[in-house]
């Protein structure tokens, strides 16, 4: 799969960058692919010997202290070695990054771990596996969005008996979603019960969005008459407990996060203080969701850095993203890992996994 053309959310204008002469944009690439591939900062010698740039590292080390003028570069303390900037990965990625193919090999790997064990239009599953499975081939924090489910439309539901004294309810979307709720019941019911409550609760809330259902779901079940005692105590709290049940399509995407142990080897994440940072990150739900809630509605893998995420949370972190869709409901992929990340290996990754989860979802 060929990957072009990531989008930018920053909020610099292409006439707000300074233009860089050839050279100037060579040894940029060299320092930025030589950062992010041993985390340290690079100097001129390297580069040239590294990059065979056909130049002498005086003519490296000139261009580099220019790029350093323009606030692509920057070097710590005394280092003679230089480092990029936000300013520079951005460059790097709207203008110097080409595209990258996945094999075959690595295409089918990565669906046979998104497809797992479970049903692959199985939302929540699927979903969750995304963030995991992101993370282990990336080697940063893989993370997933469902879709706002609100206006979903719900075509069937069914009721499971899981226990004695809880249920689960299993409510098919349109375009074939399906997303599980676990119910209690006040009694034991016989697997007919369930069966006949199904059918009663199908034909008065099918065809209703879930924002409808969750705001009638009283007025849908009223004059409910079943011969089963047991069955009409269990439809009396489903509609007292109904609200709830169905608060979590009202109140905004879930946001899954793979494993945080594959950051926690990466040189950005050395000290305690960076790393229990991250760790209260991902406790952030709230602030992740507001980050990646519009990021579903463009097409294509979309890439924000460092100060571009406008929270000082996720300062010296990267966003790399794309969207997924089924039927008009759309829900977003992708990792946040630090700013020195190979980007071209990742931005290939997230979108070939944003389009698999389209596929398996309308399969």
């Amino acid at each position: 799969m060929t990957v072009s053309g990531p989008k930018s959310t920053s909020s610099m204008k292409p006439g707000d960058r300074e233009a860089l002469s050839d050279r100037e944009k060579q040894v940029l690439q060299a320092v930025v692919d030589a950062y992010i591939d041993s985390a340290e900062p690079a100097g001129s010698r390297r580069i040239v010997r590294q990059f065979e740039l056909g130049v002498s590292p005086a003519t490296v080390r000139n261009t580099m202290a220019d790029l350093e003028s323009k606030g692509f570069l920057t070097h710590p303390h005394t280092s003679a070695g230089r480092m990029p900037t936000d300013l520079a990965y951005r460059y790097y990625v709207d203008e110097l990054m080409g595209p990258r193919n996945l094999t075959p090999g690595q295409r089918a790997r990565l669906e046979q771990e998104l497809v797992g064990n479970s049903p692959p239009n199985e939302l929540q599953s699927l979903v969750q596996r995304a963030a995991t499975v992101l993370g282990l081939l990336t080697g940063e924090l893989g993370l997933s969005v469902g879709p706002l489910l609100a206006e979903a439309v719900l075509q069937r539901l069914d009721l499971v008996p899981v226990h004695a004294e809880k249920a689960l309810l299993v409510l098919t979307l349109e375009s074939g979603v399906v997303r599980t709720v676990y119910v209690d019941l006040p009694t034991a019911l016989p697997a007919e019960s369930l069966s006949a409550l199904a059918a009663v609760l199908n034909e008065r809330l099918a065809g209703g969005s879930l924002r409808e259902i969750h705001g009638t779901l009283t007025e849908r079940l009223r004059d409910i008459q079943l011969p089963d005692a047991s069955a009409s105590d269990f439809v009396n709290i489903f509609v007292q407990s109904g609200p709830e049940i169905f608060e979590w399509a009202l109140s905004g995407q879930d946001v899954h996060l793979g494993s945080l142990s594959v950051l926690a080897d990466q040189p950005e994440f050395n000290s305690g203080d960076r790393l229990r940072a991250l760790m209260e990150l991902a406790e952030r739900r709230e602030l992740l969701a507001s980050v990646l809630h519009q990021r579903g509605t463009t097409d294509g893998p979309q890439i924000t850095i460092g100060a571009e995420h406008g929270a000082p949370e996720l300062a010296g972190l990267t966003i790399v993203t794309a969207a997924y869709s089924v039927g008009q409901l759309a829900g977003v992929v992708g990792v946040i890992g630090p700013t020195r990340m190979p980007y071209e290996k990742i931005v290939a990754v997230v979108d070939t996994t944003s389009s698999l989860v389209s596929s398996l979802l309308d399969e």
